[in-house]
């Protein structure tokens, strides 16, 4: 039998051998530590218990000792209902006298007298076990006593059967985990069978590919530590610095002191001693495995350097790409037949193209005939004359004009021969607009000084009309010339109000500047306009954002803006209308926006960026000036601020009860920007 058994032991492979050992040996010390750590844990459940019965009989036992001694019956049965019903495991508690009489008790059925009889011995500290009909019951006896006296005895019966629940599980947990650890120990004993014949078949299946050509191999294990960093010697210029296959014992021309020189196997007298040889040195399966990979790597590195360079190209290749394309200008490269080689993704997104639509194609492929021909005789001009081409080139878009700065350039080799064309186009849309915005203000500025020169000149002479026309008015008695007179100064002040705001557009006087309270500034205003539009039926609804803080401005000047504007929403609407004034606080610009909107119809589009220049009105003659807007605009550029219009308005600067039908307009929002932080324009 012994013979039979060997040459089956003998016949398994190591890896099975070592699995069954591990394995019997884990089920045997897993077994038995289980069964002593549950026998354990079942004792200690069982001790707890009985402490926690114990200490529940003696907590109860205090609290009776008042009721009982001024024989409050009804206290002391309070006190035992209320621990019987607050826990599911107290079977019984029953109190008695000092001549044994029961005082109360917790039984629905009467009183079991026989328990009377049962544990009449003296108090002790440990119950005792009583097997009743429902189950086993600790019975705990404890003396009710107040000042020394003994008062009665209180009994409490705690069933077991909670405990031995507790037990059971805590065994079945003790089986689970004891199978869990053994199962575990199984999966480690096999990983660990497998690691430690996975370096024999490893070092067969190299041998084999060695074998068969294949010198992309590794038999050894890499390094937990290279050299460099046991030694922290930093010389980077050696051959075994960042070489984390081969062992520096292996190579030519280290740069220790004790090896320098010296080639393998003559240096290993002193590698030996060496601190590195002693951590990295294996046993004999991996010395072996080393030979092989030291034999193949010489090899191996000649292709992986140009493995790597082609990688290198590639790597260039695909940033230049990326440059190229993640640029926001048009980017092209033709060929010196004009053949597109390459177009930035900015190019084929404008013209809505693919890279397949462009690569390879013509600008008559692309293009339409008329702009291609152009392009095939400008790109022809550049390449036969070798001059770059720098214009500026408009198209008309959806969204608007567009303007280009192109410039081509002729691409040359090597052997300054022209191999194609490079063209680079800038959108300069937002250039050319500030361009146009630069010399509108240039203007604006040239007319506000005309302004104020003509409303200086005639400022005195209008003067004098309106006081000699007064002073003639009392002292005709003529009804028909009186009233010729008072026409006269009603049209005077109308031009003396003109000249009036000719010289606010024009003046750029001294601003106070302090805190200003944007809600209340704008609450004057409405209070002192409001009964006004109320005669008009116009309804002001002011909406303000209490959590705006105060900006720092020109209280009065801000207050001629609000004047302005609501004056303009009342004049838009005319009759019956509703203007909408709300606040808000942009905290992280740290802006205040300022909006009001109204029900009235509106302004055309091509009217919105006219509003704010001087003169501009749609009001009917003698109705307005068409300075008030302008004023207001400079009045919040002065502040650092910004003025603007929409129309119709938009549903975010209206409530969601907002008339936006019937006989209402499609209606205006004149919207103000301002920092808390003003700055004075110059």
């Amino acid at each position: 039998m012994t013979k039979y058994l060997l040459k089956f032991l003998h016949r398994m492979r190591f890896r099975t051998k070592i699995t069954v050992g591990v394995t019997l040996m884990l089920v045997f010390c897993g077994l038995s530590i289980g069964l002593i750590l549950s026998g354990m844990s079942s004792r200690a459940l069982l001790e707890e218990g009985r402490k926690r019965g114990l200490a529940l009989t003696s907590s109860l036992a205090f609290r009776l000792a008042e009721p009982l001694l001024a024989m409050d019956f009804l206290q002391m049965k309070n006190l035992i209902d209320n621990v019987h019903s607050q826990y599911n495991d107290v079977i019984y508690i029953f109190l008695t006298d000092t001549s044994g009489n029961v005082l109360s008790h917790t039984f629905s059925g009467g009183f079991p007298t026989g328990l009377l009889q049962v544990n009449p011995d003296s108090l002790k500290a440990q119950p005792l076990l009583l097997a009743t009909e429902r189950g086993l019951v600790y019975d705990f006896k404890v003396k009710v006593v107040l000042e020394e006296k003994n008062l009665g005895v209180l009994r409490l019966g705690l069933s077991r059967s909670d405990m031995d629940a507790q037990i059971h599980h805590q065994r079945l947990i003790s089986l689970i985990s004891t199978l869990g650890v053994v199962s575990l120990g199984i999966a480690l004993a096999l990983w660990f069978s497998r690691t430690v014949t996975f370096r024999l078949n490893r070092l067969r299946g190299s041998a084999e590919e060695i074998v068969k050509g294949n010198l992309n191999v590794q038999a050894g294990f890499s390094l937990g530590k290279n050299c460099w960093e046991i030694m922290k010697c930093g010389k980077e210029e050696c051959p075994a610095y960042g070489d984390a296959r081969r062992r520096c014992w292996y190579l030519v021309g280290t740069r220790c002191p004790n090896c320098r020189g010296k080639e393998y196997p003559l240096k290993m007298v002193n590698c030996q001693q060496c601190p590195v040889f002693k951590y990295n040195f294996g046993d004999e399966l991996q010395d072996l495995a080393e030979a092989f990979d030291v034999m193949a790597i010489t090899i191996k590195n000649h292709i992986e350097e140009l493995t790597e360079r082609e990688k290198t190209i590639a790597k260039q290749q695909g940033l230049l790409k990326t440059i190229m394309n993640v640029t926001p200008d048009f980017i092209t490269l033709q060929d010196k037949d004009l053949t597109y080689q390459f177009a930035g993704k900015a190019f084929r997104e404008y013209f809505n193209l693919k890279e397949e639509d462009v690569v390879g194609k013509t600008d008559f492929d692309i293009f339409p005939a008329q702009q291609a021909d152009l392009n095939f005789h400008e790109n022809k001009q550049i390449l036969l004359t070798r001059r770059p081409l720098d214009k500026e080139i408009t198209f008309k878009r959806p969204d608007g004009q567009k303007w280009f700065h192109v410039v081509k350039v002729p691409v040359y080799d090597q052997d300054d021969n022209i191999v194609g064309l490079l063209l680079t186009a800038r959108d300069i849309s937002m250039l050319k607009k500030f361009q146009e915005q630069l010399i509108q203000s240039q203007k604006m500025e040239d007319l506000g000084r005309l302004a104020g020169g003509v409303a200086h000149e005639i400022n005195t002479p209008l003067g004098i009309i309106l006081g000699y026309s007064q002073l003639l008015m009392d002292d005709i008695k003529d009804e028909e010339l009186l009233g010729n007179l008072k026409i006269i100064e009603k049209h005077t002040k109308i031009c003396r109000k003109i000249v009036a705001d000719l010289l606010g557009f024009s003046r750029h006087s001294h601003s106070v500047r302090e805190a200003v309270d944007v809600n209340e500034s704008m609450r004057e205003i409405i209070e002192l306009v409001a009964h006004g539009f109320f005669l008009n039926h116009i309804k002001i609804i002011h909406a303000p954002n209490a959590t705006i803080p105060p900006l720092t401005g020109d209280k009065e000047r801000l207050k001629q803006v609000w004047l302005n504007l609501l004056n303009n929403a009342a004049d838009a609407i005319g009759q019956d209308g509703v203007i909408y004034v709300q606040s808000r606080y942009n905290v992280h610009g740290q802006v205040i926006e300022v909006s009001i909107a109204d029900t009235g119809m509106g302004v055309e589009k091509e009217h919105l960026g006219k509003i704010f220049d001087p003169f501009f009105t749609t009001k009917q003659v003698g109705k307005g000036t068409g300075l008030g807007l302008s004023v207001s605009f400079g009045i919040i550029r002065e502040h650092g601020g910004k003025l603007s219009a929409l129309s119709p308005a938009p549903a975010e600067y209206l409530p969601g009860d907002f008339p936006r039908s019937g006989h209402y307009g499609p209606g205006t929002v004149f919207i103000v920007e301002l920092p808390i932080k003003g700055k004075q324009h110059v």
